[in-house]
């Protein structure tokens, strides 16, 4: 920090901080003076009695209310859940109903200043069920419990009349970055507009998305590109509306996001190629989700397109996350390109005494036989070669659904084929060899 004018006042940083301090130190000594005397005391008493009795409520009611839901069959599940969040806060529901009963009847009976201090608390405990009532709409764990406690503080700030003097010291701790000043106070509003903004954003890019996959005209590829370009977009302008809002000035955040992207572009030259790979991968459509590929070794289905790489999963339940650039730069096999029809040879072979005609018509007619073999793409079995101890035999059919697996399939082929040439007396031979053991002399002639 630098000695410079932070208040309007000539006075420094650190002397900002101290008076804010000193005057906060002073509220609260007069605000304990007033309050050591008698009545407040009674005042904490009623309200521990108050919570006392809420507290016995809810713990003989609750298993009512636990018994009263379980009856309940048919209901909707919003209606459950919004009785269960009640339910959990039943204690807390209890102690304002009754803490602002008794406030009531104190007004009437005595006089407002044996009462202030009740009405304090009600408005307090008031203020804190809503809070925790109306942050469980929030899906993130993390954000709701941020978002509560940080509502929690101000509205107690704002209750107890703090709000001025929490101010001035939060915007007395500053610090002075060239020609512009920083304070926690300013951080502090940066960071509940840029929430509130991110919320929102999140809100909008969620209803928009799912508007755009229930939209048949457009592909999947596309409707991925489409939701992950509104996304940038929306919590891009999230994240300098906030800036904007709080006075930041934007011209020299501009020059510094070309000074770092400027480093970005050297250090992150794999991620930039793979953000640069999974745009173009989006564009010409080459994959989507639910296609059959094969990269290497790693065959299987596509489950998501993400900006920085691929979710594969194989027959086997494993997950495989491809980087895009390995899908642009290396040759993948995509089984369902631009239909899902996939043509499958395996290959076999049988004794030189079996007729080939026969053993090509049983061949067909077996692998027709096959529930997955498509019967209008019939199959074809023709001879490939004689070797050395059998006639080879290619046989070829079509499926429709390579999603089902490969590997199954040829099995229930070769299954079919065994059955058939057992039923039809063909054999399928094994190679046979002869060995002859030669001693040191050579054998006589034979007369």
């Amino acid at each position: 920090m630098t000695p410079t004018d932070a208040t309007g006042s000539g006075q420094t940083p650190f002397e900002a901080l101290q008076a804010t301090a000193l005057a906060l130190m002073a509220q609260a000594e007069s605000f304990l003076t007033s309050f050591l005397r008698p009545w407040n005391f009674y005042q904490i008493g009623i309200a521990l009695g108050v919570f006392v009795v809420a507290h016995v409520l809810a713990h003989y009611l609750t298993p009512v209310l636990r018994d009263w839901m379980r009856a309940r069959e048919g209901w909707p599940t919003w209606r459950m859940r919004v009785l269960i969040v009640l339910q959990r806060r039943l204690r807390m529901i209890f102690f304002v109903i009754l803490i602002w009963h008794v406030v009531g009847v104190m007004r009437q009976v005595t006089w407002p200043s044996r009462s202030y201090l009740l009405e304090i608390i009600a408005e307090l405990g008031s203020a804190w069920l809503l809070i925790a009532l109306a942050t469980r709409l929030i899906a993130n764990p993390a954000l709701r419990l941020l978002v509560r406690y940080g509502a929690w503080t101000w509205v107690t700030i704002s209750i107890l009349g703090l709000t001025d003097e929490t101010e001035a010291l939060l915007d007395s701790i500053a610090i002075d970055l060239g020609g512009a000043r920083l304070s926690l106070w300013l951080a502090v509003q940066a960071a509940v507009l840029l929430l509130a903004l991110i919320t929102l954003a999140r809100f909008l890019a969620g209803a928009s998305a799912a508007s755009i996959r229930r939209n048949e005209n457009i592909s999947p590829s596309m409707q991925v590109l489409a939701v992950k370009f509104l996304q940038v977009m929306l919590y891009g302008a999230a994240f300098f509306l906030a800036l904007k809002l709080v006075g930041v000035d934007l011209t020299g955040l501009a020059v510094l996001s070309g000074a770092i992207g400027v480093g970005l572009g050297f250090g992150l030259q794999k991620v930039v190629s793979n953000l640069v790979s999974g745009v173009i991968i989006l564009l010409d459509k080459s994959i989507k989700p639910g296609d059959v590929i094969s990269l290497g070794e790693t065959f299987g289905w596509i489950n998501a397109l993400g900006a920085r790489y691929v979710s594969i999963t194989t027959r086997d339940g494993k997950e495989y996350l491809i980087p895009n650039e390995d899908l642009i730069t290396g040759q993948v096999v995509n089984w369902s390109h631009s239909n899902d029809f996939v043509r499958l040879d395996i290959y076999f072979g049988t004794s030189y005494g079996d007729d080939p005609h026969a053993v090509r018509r049983i061949a067909v007619e077996a692998a027709k036989g096959v529930t997955r073999v498509l019967t209008d793409k019939p199959p074809v079995c023709h001879i490939v070669g004689f070797g050395d101890s059998s006639v080879d035999y290619i046989l070829r059919f079509w499926i429709s659904d390579p999603t089902g697996g490969l590997t199954n399939i040829r099995g229930n082929v070769y299954l079919a084929l065994w059955d058939a040439f057992r039923e039809n007396g063909i054999s399928i031979p094994f190679p046979q060899r002869e060995v002859r053991v030669l001693n040191d002399t050579p054998p006589r002639a034979l007369d």
